[in-house]
């Protein structure tokens, strides 16, 4: 896969695509920078075309989906610029211990603000008033995500025990199918378009629970489902997954959120949250 060349493949086969096709290929070779960083929903809007016409894109080029386009696009990239192989948007093989530890602070300073600057105060109340009034809170994610999913489980259960968070995603599939409607899910998805990810939400959907959705795209199949949506800043290209810069984003408003409902619940967390800290102080030497 990763010997393929983007470019002269698209070349070999533009006389044969469809018109739609044909307007898709072009923006790509035009703007194959930025397509790197775009969710399916994102590229089809740019295009003025469907989701469906991507794929089938996509298909036409004998890949798999979106996700292994963009991965062959990445390395085509490289070989066209003859630069050494990057292992982020900046970071590449070549760089020195000095390089490597300004530029991850850089990409981290650069995610966390584009957050901040993202952020929608009326948004955040109301989600935290969802997360305050909930019965029970249900924190789903998968892979690098799921990793968000879990610290917020563990910040969350410090001042509240009706939350719920399971690594395996089969488990979040049966904690998702018996919500109920004063639940309350949140779901953690860089790209919006995990298909595990829309599963869950699809099936919380039915059961009536709302839904708060922690992503970097505004537009993507996931948001389809979100009662509210909560942008996260960082830009991870299809080489970079589990970027700290992304999951440090997610962790940013996972702060807000959790202080927030501090902030409106009051002497009940500071209370839970003293009897969560007695209860494993004797862990401590």
């Amino acid at each position: 896969m990763s010997n393929i060349d983007i470019f002269a493949l698209i070349n070999s086969r533009y006389n044969a695509f469809t018109n739609t096709e044909r307007k898709v290929a072009d923006f790509i070779k035009e703007n194959s920078r930025d397509v790197l960083y775009m969710s399916i929903t994102d590229l089809a809007d740019a295009c003025n075309a469907g989701e469906s016409s991507i794929f089938r894109f996509c298909k036409t080029l004998d890949l798999k989906g979106y996700q292994e386009f963009k991965i062959v696009l990445a390395h085509s990239i490289s070989i066209e610029d003859e630069t050494p192989p990057q292992i982020s948007s900046e970071i590449t093989l070549n760089d020195s211990i000095e390089d490597l530890s300004s530029k991850i602070l850089a990409s981290n300073i650069e995610a966390i603000t584009e957050t901040y600057n993202l952020l929608d105060v009326q948004h955040i109340q109301a989600a935290t008033s969802l997360l305050v009034h909930a019965n029970r809170i249900h924190f789903f994610g998968v892979g690098s995500s799921g990793v968000s999913a879990l610290e917020a489980k563990n910040k969350f259960m410090r001042i509240t025990n009706k939350t719920e968070y399971s690594t395996d995603v089969h488990f979040q599939m049966m904690s998702a199918a018996l919500m109920e409607e004063n639940d309350v899910a949140v779901i953690f998805s860089y790209s919006g378009s995990t298909k595990d990810a829309l599963e869950i939400a699809e099936v919380v959907k039915e059961k009536g629970a709302k839904i708060i959705v922690i992503t970097r795209f505004a537009k993507s199949p996931l948001t389809a489902f979100s009662d509210i949506t909560l942008l996260c800043g960082g830009r991870e290209g299809p080489l970079q997954g589990g970027s700290l810069s992304v999951k440090s984003s997610q962790l940013y408003i996972l702060d807000l959120l959790y202080y927030s409902f501090i902030k409106e619940t009051k002497s009940h967390s500071i209370k839970n949250k003293e009897l969560t800290a007695q209860a494993v102080i004797t862990k401590v030497l």
